[in-house]
């Protein structure tokens, strides 16, 4: 009981003094002044290996108490994803603009994007241009809504061989008739910043692991609590969706993050239920308006990566985009939230330029 004790208190002791070093750094003047020492000037999430604990239970655990009345909540703050993006965009702009004086090299990022989804051309062009903005250099190959697999290995591997390219990603959805699967088995692990390669998704779901790269929209999505100050360690996360872009990794980042995750997915029963207990909610579901505030736990902080249009004839475009979550329900109820648009959808772009100049500096020996 005694090591017990003691080994639970040292692993608090390391997390809570980790978690006031990156506050302390967020408020220095210095570090704000772009110093380069490591990589931390740009994220305060952590590697991975270094959360690792040993995995100790002990009998001295506190009693749930289903009746315990929720802390009140005074007001709910609204989670500026587009304000810390373009925080991050900017260290990263000094850090490429650095290694571009230093060793005459800058990061490159290739995009295969085929067809003409309005969406899908939409994000393409937005990291295009946060590419630019960057002084990342951009590569696209578009290819027609018909073209066959071979067509699209064929650009793939060219990038794969294109020394000057550090990053690949496939636009996705694809259309119904290509193999996805297949498809991004293809593009290099060494390339592959949206993580989706099965190697880095193993490597992100084991202990003792660290994945070349952690997928681009759950990487902000932690980047945003972290930045919050949004305790993890300890708390209880529902993630709703499960899908392998957004539901599946968060869920494995926060448990390695020591949060005690639920994934709740349409075919859960009760999932009001289960959500309303958790202090940090993640959904991914894209059900326009899904979480009103009677899922909500008093004080609860909630990330939504849901983004949806729905019909309005007063926007420029005839539509504008929701979220998952009733934002002005969850005002009332959460401590935090995030927007929608402005929330995560800025971070995942700012996370792909982080990413991309990760490889880079991989490549490169480049600190």
């Amino acid at each position: 009981m005694m090591r017990t004790t003691a080994v639970k208190n040292a692993t608090r002791k390391v997390l809570v003094g980790w978690a006031k070093e990156s506050r302390r750094y967020l408020s220095s003047p210095a570090n704000c002044k772009h110093n380069h020492r490591s990589q931390s000037q740009i994220l305060l999430s952590p590697p991975l290996v270094s959360l690792d604990l040993p995995e100790i239970w002990g009998s001295d655990s506190s009693h749930f108490d289903p009746h315990q009345p929720p802390s009140s909540i005074t007001r709910s703050k609204v989670i500026d994803g587009k304000s810390i993006a373009e925080e991050i965009r900017s260290r990263v702009a000094v850090d490429v603009k650095r290694m571009k004086e230093s060793i005459g090299k800058v990061p490159g990022l290739a995009v295969i994007l085929i067809g003409r989804r309005r969406d899908s051309l939409t994000y393409v062009r937005n990291k295009i241009k946060a590419c630019e903005e960057a002084g990342i250099k951009s590569a696209l190959a578009e290819l027609p809504d018909c073209c066959a697999e071979e067509d699209v290995m064929t650009a793939l591997l060219k990038f794969n061989e294109d020394p000057s390219i550090h990053g690949i990603l496939v636009q996705l959805p694809l259309p119904e008739h290509l193999d996805e699967e297949k498809i991004l088995n293809v593009v290099s692990l060494e390339k592959d910043v949206d993580g989706f390669h099965p190697l880095n998704m193993g490597n992100l779901s084991m202990r003792g692991r660290e994945p070349l790269f952690v997928p681009c929209t759950p990487k902000g999505c932690l980047e945003l609590l972290i930045r919050s100050g949004v305790e993890i360690v300890g708390k209880k996360a529902v993630v709703i969706g499960r899908s392998n872009i957004v539901g599946l990794p968060i869920s494995l980042l926060l448990q390695r993050h020591h949060a005690t995750v639920t994934i709740v997915h349409a075919c859960t029963r009760n999932p009001e239920r289960i959500t309303c207990e958790a202090d940090i909610v993640v959904t991914a579901a894209g059900v326009p308006n899904l979480i009103r505030s009677s899922w909500l736990k008093p004080g609860a902080v909630v990330i939504d990566v849901g983004t949806c249009p729905i019909e309005d004839p007063s926007a420029e475009y005839g539509y504008r985009l929701v979220g998952d979550v009733c934002f002005e329900e969850a005002l009332r109820i959460a401590s935090a939230v995030t927007p929608v648009p402005g929330g995560v959808g800025p971070m995942t772009i700012a996370m792909l330029l982080c990413n991309t100049l990760d490889s880079a500096k991989r490549l490169y020996g480049f600190t």
